[in-house]
């Protein structure tokens, strides 16, 4: 009789390790559907809550970020990882991009109004640098943000009394406080912004040979916690054009142009003077520190009959914002 032997197989049953090239087209695919997500938002003008009002701020990083996807799924052999990572490259070139080209300007051959515009800091930047600055660019009107008290005699001290005579100054010690001062006479005009948000003194400025010009000094309160709201009443507050006035809006807006609030403001036909020039991307925040600034949240917003001539940004010690300035021809007076 044949007698059967058991033979006992020990050991475990182990599934193979994933490959390398799995990991590698895995990790394409994360940084690929991350570009898509972030385009198809960007794109579509949704911002999920505050957070994401303040991710948006991002986006010129994240078109480079995008670049990076297709590179990687390019080395991965990720095919379709790397179409879409390329779909994104696009949709985000597409709205930045251009912010680095010139655009084409109106023809116009009225006087010629030089705007700077800088945030104090609450009142702390350096007023002998601030005053460097003015005496080099040496602009008509200046917009200031969080001007305080102490600023305010500051430069008076340093001497802007006789440089810009005329003013409309709503100073305060927090970061509220604002002013306008200018070289032309100022009338000051009805505020519209809300009331527990920063000032944001309104005035006419009669400069010679132009038709009635009002500057706006924009200081909207940045969009965080519970003030994401105010801050949208703030940019939804600002007037529009005007047929028969000649507006200017430069300040601290909080908001850059991935923003969709602030895309809205200028959607309503004004021009941005940074863009207009190809320095939509220079950033003006937060200045005086390592790394430098990152994002570009200083503005200023013009008629669309105004020609932006020059667009330049300086440093001005003891603020976090770089100070813009900007050079603009404006329509002759009827």
């Amino acid at each position: 009789m044949d007698t059967q032997v058991g033979v006992e197989v020990g050991g475990e049953i182990r599934s193979p390790a994933p490959s390398r090239g799995r990991k590698r087209r895995a990790f394409a695919w994360v940084l690929a559907g991350t570009s898509v997500l972030w385009a198809f938002f960007r794109l579509t003008g949704i911002e999920l809550t505050g957070f994401g009002t303040l991710l948006s701020t991002g986006t010129p990083y994240a078109l480079l970020g995008t670049v990076v996807a297709v590179l990687v799924a390019v080395l991965a052999r990720a095919r379709w990882a790397a179409v879409a990572a390329l779909a994104s490259v696009i949709g985000l070139s597409l709205v930045v991009v251009p912010r680095a080209l010139p655009s084409e300007q109106p023809v116009v051959d009225g006087p010629s109004l030089r705007v700077l515009s800088v945030n104090m800091r609450f009142g702390r930047a350096d007023v002998g640098s601030l005053m460097a600055l003015v005496r080099s660019a040496r602009p008509d009107v200046i917009s200031v943000q969080e001007l305080s008290p102490r600023a305010v005699e500051g430069l008076a001290a340093a001497g802007l009394g006789s440089l810009m005579p005329y003013d409309h100054l709503e100073p305060h010690y927090s970061a509220s406080g604002s002013g306008i001062y200018s070289r032309f006479p100022v009338t000051p005009l009805p505020g519209f912004a809300p009331g527990d948000g920063h000032r944001m003194p309104y005035a006419r400025i009669a400069v010679p040979g132009a038709p009635p010009v009002e500057l706006i000094d924009v200081h909207t309160v940045a969009p965080l916690g519970r003030d994401l709201g105010l801050w949208r009443d703030g940019l939804r507050s600002l007037p529009r054009p005007d047929a028969g006035t000649i507006r200017i809006l430069a300040g601290d807006y909080n908001a850059t142009l991935d923003h969709a609030e602030f895309r809205a403001v200028v959607g309503q036909g004004w021009v941005d003077a940074a863009d207009a020039t190809g320095k939509g991307l220079v950033t003006t925040w937060p200045a005086g520190r390592r790394p430098p600034p990152l994002i570009t949240i200083d503005h200023v917003l013009v008629d669309p009959r105004v020609a932006v001539d020059h667009v330049s940004i300086h440093d001005v010690a003891g603020t976090d914002h770089r100070a813009f300035f900007t050079a603009l021809r404006l329509p002759a007076a009827l």
